[in-house]
């Protein structure tokens, strides 16, 4: 067994009239969207920091950071690619995922599937086998991204549906 690490993640952005609303590369209908500088998928943005966290690479905001005008609206599913790139040319891959998004409405539970796709799509990720997993042994129905989705039953900014946001959880082991 080599190095493994474990990174967490957080991201919170506000819902507001007239944006769209992308949660795993996903298009998700609903009358309101995500503020922020790229297109505010906190979903994907926790998973970069999880990751990022795990192999002591910093942050989305180091990285990516809201004052440069070349990822204005940028693809959050893009700038995770970069991410998944930067994550391997260091020496490591992802073990797996594991997310959760915090949201009073709407209900997100049909978009899952297609989200841990698009994730697993945009880290290199093929079923269970990640950046270089060859387990001839996996479950090949299974990703090595699980989201999650909760309420806060009506409590705080989540649960007045001011916001959105997402946890997440990312264990790295070196190649």
């Amino acid at each position: 067994m080599g190095t493994i690490r474990v990174g967490h993640g957080y991201d919170v952005h506000r819902l507001v009239a007239g944006g769209r609303l992308v949660l795993g590369g996903v298009h998700v209908p609903f009358e309101r969207g995500l503020a922020g500088h790229s297109d505010a998928d906190v979903l994907v943005h926790a998973i970069m920091d999880a990751i990022l966290g795990a192999a002591g690479m910093g942050d989305i905001g180091q990285m990516f950071p809201d004052s440069d005008a070349q990822y204005a609206g940028a693809s959050s599913l893009h700038l995770l690619e970069q991410v998944a790139g930067r994550l391997h040319t260091a020496g490591w891959r992802v073990g797996n995922i594991d997310a959760t998004v915090v949201a009073q409405a709407p209900k997100l539970a049909a978009f899952r599937e297609e989200m841990q796709k698009n994730i697993a799509t945009a880290l290199g990720c093929v079923a269970d086998k990640c950046c270089g997993n060859d387990d001839s042994n996996s479950n090949d129905d299974a990703y090595v991204v699980n989201v999650k989705f909760t309420t806060e039953e009506h409590l705080g900014f989540t649960g007045a549906g001011e916001g959105i946001a997402a946890h997440a959880v990312c264990l790295v082991e070196r190649c």
